[in-house]
């Protein structure tokens, strides 16, 4: 009877051009991800369930053999700053002594130059922020090995404060997860760059087929606003990226992730001198993500070949300085995004852009002619069609009923 009752269930679903959801898991990743040797994680493999950062950290050493393939279940909260004995570290911690506010005064009340004669604690300032920041690195980055999925079970799996990496490592899924980006409690700050926080909630360096699915980045608990005051009025910078591709990494695929309250959200190679290791690789695909009161870099990309495909920008209580930063030599094809406000286009040094059927404050975007204003051609030299198989969302409220209902965490898995 139940055989016969799910046979019907089919023939009606597909006389209504329609079929039931596949999970995550089984559909796996569109865009560039599939390409290559794909990306499939540590299915099949050694099953690890951690509560605790120990406990991660020992999982993804996997019993001494690390590349071999695993799933890592992480439940509740894991802090980066947990020390084995269970209890938090904090800045003290790392650097017993160190001031921040005595740490600005020796670069002058206008923060132009430092001494380390302006006061006699000036030199041990800066010996302290830097040993300080080399420890807490060292406390709080995990290193994600290859043919490894790391996902959140249930709907409220967080690491906290987590400098989470992957370096040289391939055929990794990251699901289900809300990652709150790591406060640096010794950013520094430079007369000419402002403030210089060094970690990000997930970085990849040199890392190949990897797939972010259904997670949630944010400054979360300690966002910017809320940092001390600096010099000129303005707030310390403590986040640095939410997610940041560099180092010649490729065929990555990032879907139906949120990424909130931050400034600098999205970051696509690591500088404009980096073409050695960059110039033909950063194959990135943005798929059906969310963006919230997100300042700028949704993405900002220099070198790759980036296909931003239905995501949703979203500001209300931060100004937007740009959503799509064209850097240089990169070739960023976009298409049917839907931005809630005008910040949507920025040229860092680029040549191309295309974009595709976009919508502005809910009217077509025209930004082909915008980045026509801007000296940019619209021939990128690639069509992401030709690359691999995805199927858009063709009109504005299909994109954005899709995004709002699937993208973050805890969320249900859906093809649109």
């Amino acid at each position: 009877m139940r055989r016969a009752a799910a046979a019907l269930l089919a023939c009606v679903c597909l006389t209504l051009g329609w079929a039931p959801q596949a999970s995550a898991a089984e559909r796996g990743p569109v865009g560039w991800a599939s390409t290559g040797t794909g990306t499939t994680g540590g299915a099949g493999g050694t099953t690890w369930t951690v509560h605790t950062r120990a406990e991660l950290k020992e999982a993804l050493a996997n019993a001494g053999d690390p590349a071999a393939p695993k799933v890592i279940r992480v439940v509740g909260d894991v802090n980066g700053h947990e020390a084995d004995d269970g209890s938090l570290l904090g800045e003290q911690d790392y650097a017993p002594g160190y001031d921040l506010a005595q740490y600005m005064s020796c670069f002058g009340e206008d923060g132009t130059t430092w001494s380390d004669t302006r006061h006699d604690y000036c030199k041990q300032q800066r010996q302290l922020r830097q040993t300080g920041s080399n420890k807490e690195k060292a406390q709080i980055q995990l290193t994600v090995p290859s043919n490894t999925t790391l996902v959140g079970v249930g709907a409220d799996a967080r690491l906290l404060g987590v400098f989470l990496t992957v370096n040289t490592g391939t055929n990794i899924v990251v699901r289900n997860l809300r990652l709150e980006a790591p406060v640096d409690h010794f950013t520094s700050w430079s007369p000419g760059d402002g403030w210089n926080a060094r970690f990000d909630a997930m970085t990849v360096i040199t890392g190949k087929n990897i797939w972010v699915d259904h997670c949630t980045f944010t400054d979360g608990r300690f966002p910017d606003r809320e940092a001390p005051v600096g010099f000129h009025g303005e707030h310390v910078q403590r986040h640095d990226g939410l997610l940041d591709i560099e180092d010649g990494s490729d065929y990555i695929t990032v879907s139906d992730t949120r990424f909130t309250d931050h400034d600098k959200a999205l970051l696509i190679g690591s500088g404009d001198g980096r073409g050695d290791r960059d110039r033909g690789h950063l194959k990135v695909t943005f798929l059906r993500n969310l963006f919230t009161d997100i300042v700028q870099r949704g993405p900002r990309v220099r070198f790759g070949q980036v296909h931003v495909l239905n995501n949703v920008y979203v500001s209300r209580s931060r100004t937007p300085l740009y959503a799509l930063g064209v850097g240089v030599e990169s070739a960023l094809y976009s298409e049917r995004n839907v931005f809630r406000y005008d910040a949507s286009l920025a040229d860092y040094g680029g040549e191309h852009f295309h974009d595709t059927g976009s919508w502005v404050n809910g009217r077509p975007a025209r930004l082909n002619a915008e980045a026509a204003g801007l000296g940019l051609t619209d021939d990128v030299g690639w069509d992401p069609a030709d690359v691999y198989h995805y199927r858009p969302l063709t009109s504005r409220a299909a994109v954005e009923h899709h995004v709002l209902t699937h993208a973050g965490t805890g969320r249900q898995y859906a093809r649109p």
